[in-house]
């Protein structure tokens, strides 16, 4: 079983801020410009509604840079709960990881053709002998987009309909559908019902995952995320997390995240039907 490393949780010396905007330039009353950091997390859902609205261009297109960067803000909060989950975030890692190698590959020679199998790319300069660096990376021309990456791979052929291949676009609609697991969970999890108990996050979570990825799973990664399921912190682990005393406080700031985070996950759907690309083997 593959098992994310662990983090260190340094706390902040100081009081930081994080600055939300989108692609449009644009802002509401309901998302002010500045969210203080969570001192001594690693995971920062400042951060993460930063990039979810940054990734959200004008023309209701998804740019990469952005959604990867909310992924990796993702993995943090996955690796958070404990390390059962580090067998689903080191999935995630690895597919955010050939997305980022295809998009420098496509940089460095952006007439190349590339094979299907992406996991012999190496994340070295054959010429220079230095490394690429995945995370500074602009992800402009065929990358810089999930529908330029979609015309991209398309046109050299990448995309197969009949058989499994690392393409940028089989990659993404295997973390689109763990978006989806991890809407519905955060939604779950900020739901406050009128009358009777909160259900334990556990509960939420199989519940979240019952209804989304186990389908495409196999026996083996099932009963693995049960077991993730089982070790997940209580309630009150989330209000430490994100820096909030109570129910009804986590409910309004994961609402926000859910929202942001189902415009993301509406676009990337949009795109991926128009394409026929949504059962991509």
């Amino acid at each position: 079983m593959l098992i994310a490393p662990a983090f260190t949780h340094l706390p902040s010396p100081r009081p930081q801020f994080y600055q939300l905007s989108n692609s449009s330039g644009t802002s509401t009353a309901e998302d002010p410009q500045v969210l203080s950091l969570c001192p001594g997390q690693n995971f920062q859902v400042s951060a993460l509604l930063s990039h979810l609205l940054d990734s959200q261009a004008p023309d209701s297109d998804l740019l990469l840079q952005p959604y990867l960067s909310s992924w990796d803000e993702l993995v943090k909060f996955m690796e958070s709960l404990g390390p059962m989950v580090g067998l689903i975030s080191s999935e995630i890692e690895s597919k955010t990881s050939i997305i980022r190698q295809l998009a420098l590959l496509s940089e460095e020679n952006p007439e190349a053709e590339f094979g299907s199998d992406v996991n012999s790319l190496k994340s070295v300069n054959s010429q220079t002998g230095e490394k690429n660096d995945l995370e500074a990376s602009p992800h402009t021309g065929a990358y810089h987009s999930l529908r330029s990456m979609i015309s991209a791979e398309l046109s050299r052929g990448l995309v197969d309909f009949h058989r499994q291949t690392d393409s940028g676009c089989r990659t993404l609609l295997r973390l689109h559908r763990a978006l989806l697991w991890l809407k519905l969970f955060l939604q779950k999890l900020a739901e406050t019902p009128e009358a009777g108990r909160l259900k334990s996050p556990s509960d939420l979570c199989r519940e979240a995952y019952q209804n989304t990825l186990a389908v495409h799973h196999t026996w083996f990664v099932r009963r693995a995320a049960e077991l993730a399921f089982i070790a997940m912190p209580q309630r009150g682990f989330f209000f430490r997390l994100v820096c909030v005393q109570n129910q009804e406080e986590l409910s309004k700031l994961l609402n926000r995240v859910v929202k942001a985070i189902g415009k993301v996950y509406d676009r990337t759907e949009k795109a991926l039907e128009e394409n026929g690309m949504l059962d991509l083997p």
